[in-house]
């Protein structure tokens, strides 16, 4: 017998649905020149602090004395460290290196870390939302409640009418590309504590964020090291979508024993993350990484800033991009999501992504994301603007 929760699971994920749509078109128009503003994967080469870090460390993998095996599932204590002092200490924040887990992503942690609780656990998640919250807990057979964030509301989730255990955030949001500010974060953590509830906070964006008012980390905001666990990761930081690494702090001031079960979790279920990896990771904490890194962060927003003025001046309604690579667009002459996406694709050759596909709330909208060239953005632009 199968486990009939994932019965319960859409035919397909979002992006393989729109892969497939978009190579079958491709098939049938194998002369047109299909840019991609969908699928939010990156497309800057890796910072040269991170090329020259694998390149080292492959040449240490070739030497009996520096060869590495099997890595602590943790993580090394080299980039272990670096974390604490760069993304937290930094900020004032309290964190110890035995609270942090590297891993292969947030999307493994996002979706992996729901084990430790009790299938009878209710789940809140935003709408719309990256669909591996809810897919991850539909699989575990949990109820879920959806939070609607609408223009309506300025796209901030209202708190639960009834108790939930968990609550899934995303700041800087995918996909909305919308942000709390700390006095609308502390509300949330304020809920948590009253209702002894357990916030799972996906930061992965953070590194996006310009505005003085938006926390970089939830444990900006006071207590919520009692209630919240913090999911980070270095795909869209430092194009790492290939290299595959990120990290989540389980901080041991929860009021549940999460960072002993977590441990023991990826001690029976995960290797660690490859010590080339994990150097590469570490590059980008160094003096050169940083400046790099910081570089390919504003190439991005550049393309965000120009989707922006570009498209409002079309005449769309957008969301997002300030603080974010994402620009969330309401679709125009009330034409659903997938109808626009089909729109762009045969008359723009331009891919985007159905908001429907993040749920329900996000019907009448796109996602565009800003991880394209600025040739082929700047491209893109012009094909949608000559085609309204």
């Amino acid at each position: 017998m199968i486990n009939e929760n994932f019965l319960k699971l859409s035919g397909s994920y979002l992006f393989t649905e729109i892969a497939r749509k978009v190579n079958a078109y491709k098939e049938e128009h194998p002369k047109a020149d299909v840019i991609s503003l969908g699928i939010g994967d990156v497309t800057q080469p890796l910072a040269p602090a991170v090329i020259e870090a694998l390149h080292k460390a492959t040449d240490e993998m070739a030497i009996a004395t520096t060869f590495r095996g099997y890595g602590p599932e943790r993580g090394y204590d080299f980039l272990r460290e670096a974390i604490v002092e760069n993304d937290f200490r930094s900020r004032g924040i309290d964190i110890e290196a035995d609270e942090v887990f590297v891993s292969d992503g947030a999307k493994s942690d996002t979706g992996n870390f729901q084990e430790l609780l009790s299938r009878d656990c209710v789940v809140a998640v935003t709408d719309p939302v990256y669909p591996v919250y809810i897919d991850a807990n539909t699989m575990a057979g949990r109820k879920i409640i959806k939070l609607p964030c609408t223009a309506e509301n300025g796209f901030v989730p209202e708190l639960p009418s009834k108790h939930v255990d968990v609550i899934y955030l995303c700041y800087p949001n995918n996909p909305t590309g919308t942000t709390l500010n700390r006095e609308q974060l502390k509300v949330w953590v304020d809920y948590a504590i009253r209702e002894n509830a357990l916030i799972f906070y996906d930061a992965a964006y953070e590194a996006y964020i310009q505005s003085e008012d938006v926390p970089h980390s939830i444990y900006e905001i006071p207590d919520a090291k009692q209630c919240a666990v913090e999911f980070h990761s270095y795909s869209k930081t430092a194009g790492f979508t290939g290299i595959r690494c990120g990290y989540t702090i389980v901080q041991k001031a929860l009021r549940l024993p999460l960072n002993k079960l977590w441990n023991r979790r990826q001690s029976t279920k995960f290797n660690g993350t490859s010590y080339l990896a994990q150097r590469a990771a570490e590059a980008i904490y160094t003096p050169e990484g940083k400046q790099q890194i910081k570089a390919t962060i504003a190439y991005y927003m550049e393309n965000a800033r120009m989707m922006r003025e570009a498209l409002t001046g079309m005449g769309f309604k957008v969301y997002g991009g300030i603080d974010a690579p994402y620009l969330w667009t309401q679709t125009p002459d009330s034409m659903t999501s997938w109808e626009f996406f089909d729109w762009m694709l045969h008359s723009a050759h331009v891919v985007c992504t159905p908001g429907v596909g993040f749920g329900a709330q996000g019907e009448g909208y796109v996602r565009l994301t800003a991880f394209g060239t600025h040739e082929n953005t700047e491209k893109a632009l012009r094909r949608i603007d000559s085609k309204l």
